[in-house]
């Protein structure tokens, strides 16, 4: 079984192609990336228009030579999958039209992927775990905290009240004067600062639910740097630090409280893992390396090509979705929101209510 793969949710025109090896464990035969990073850089940010014309300029040739490293052609895929959002929709829209338009003139069946499913099961593509598991996806436009239970099957434990976690390192970035992308900008200035220079809050730490808030912590990165202007290199360097060592700290005491509402709502779960771009922060996999060793769980995070976006992760998730007859119409729609999860699990403790002796400031 073969599925094809196309992604075009924001800056990455990406195709892959992914089967099944034996045991039912995924295999990853070509996957084709495409970074716009250089059409976006001078605007510190992503431009839909631009980015949605330079998917339609390179879809096609991208996917003609993921199926040529792969070794076949239309007629050896069994499906043909896309990203049908959440994202940009003139880029979700130029990738799902060309799904369509090949699975119509091949005669393959279509199947729509959300994206942030995509990133949900890229553990079991790469690693082969079993549900359930607990995931934490953190991206430039998402941070989530999920109970995995099956395919089409999440409950939500914990998401951002503000800014996704990708989004304020990326704004972080952008008021040091870092170059785009700022995530792995940041993460590099951090390795040659001191974390402890500066006193930076730890929104919601101690709550017993699992949400998150950053925007008081990034505004908190923003009036020290006002503080002490003109910034050297090294108070970039010391700010970078403070700020990574500061979303650490968050991440691992939210998802341990999302551990504990895990138990709710399903058995333990199989692992800890990790999607979606920021899951290739070193100082975030080590944090999360450290709570599931407390936890006695195993840590899964996918290689460094496929944290960001990529075609192999729609491929895998529409392959899963192919296995259990769940295909799409040619009608299918381009969704510019698509929760993955629509409501928190009924047991998680109400919002707000902070643990016992725990701080409840949200440090804004």
């Amino acid at each position: 079984m073969r599925v094809l793969g196309i992604e075009t949710t924001c800056d990455e025109t990406a195709a892959a192609v992914v089967g099944l090896a034996e045991g039912g464990r995924g295999a990853v035969l070509s996957n084709e990336v495409l970074s716009q990073i250089a059409e976006h850089a001078a605007y510190g940010g992503v431009v839909p228009e631009i980015a949605a014309r330079a998917h339609v300029e390179v879809a096609d040739r991208l996917v003609a030579r993921a199926l040529a490293k792969a070794g076949t052609d239309l007629d050896g895929i069994d499906a043909i999958a896309a990203a049908a959002g959440p994202g940009l929709i003139g880029g979700v829209i130029v990738g799902l039209t060309t799904a369509k338009a090949l699975a119509l003139v091949a005669g393959k069946p279509l199947i729509a992927v959300n994206h942030l499913e995509a990133h949900a099961l890229t553990a079991r593509l790469t690693d082969g775990i079993a549900f359930p598991y607990l995931l934490l996806l953190v991206s430039g436009g998402h941070t989530q905290l999920l109970a995995v239970r099956g395919v089409g099957d999440y409950v939500r434990l914990g998401a951002t009240i503000d800014d996704a976690i990708g989004e304020a390192f990326d704004k972080v970035a952008k008021l040091l004067g870092l170059a785009y992308p700022g995530g792995p900008e940041v993460e590099r200035m951090a390795r040659g600062g001191d974390p402890e220079r500066f006193a930076l809050p730890r929104p919601l730490l101690g709550r017993r639910t699992a949400d998150f808030s950053l925007s008081g912590l990034k505004t908190a990165v923003r009036l020290e740097a006002e503080r002490i202007a003109p910034l050297s290199e090294q108070d970039v360097a010391d700010l970078c630090a403070s700020f990574q060592t500061a979303i650490v700290d968050v991440v691992v005491d939210r998802t341990r409280v999302a551990l504990r509402a895990f138990q709710a709502i399903a058995p333990r779960p199989s692992a800890l893992v990790v999607a979606g771009g920021v899951a290739a922060n070193g100082a975030v996999r080590r944090g999360l390396q450290r709570l599931a060793t407390e936890s006695g769980l195993r840590l899964v995070a996918p290689p460094l090509d496929l944290c960001g976006d990529n075609g192999a992760m729609i491929a895998w998730a529409g392959l899963e979705r192919f296995r259990l007859g769940l295909t799409d119409d040619l009608d299918a729609p381009a969704r510019a929101r698509w929760p993955l999860a629509l409501a928190p699990a009924p047991d998680v403790p109400a919002p707000d209510t902070p643990a016992p002796g725990s701080p409840a400031g949200a440090g804004a």
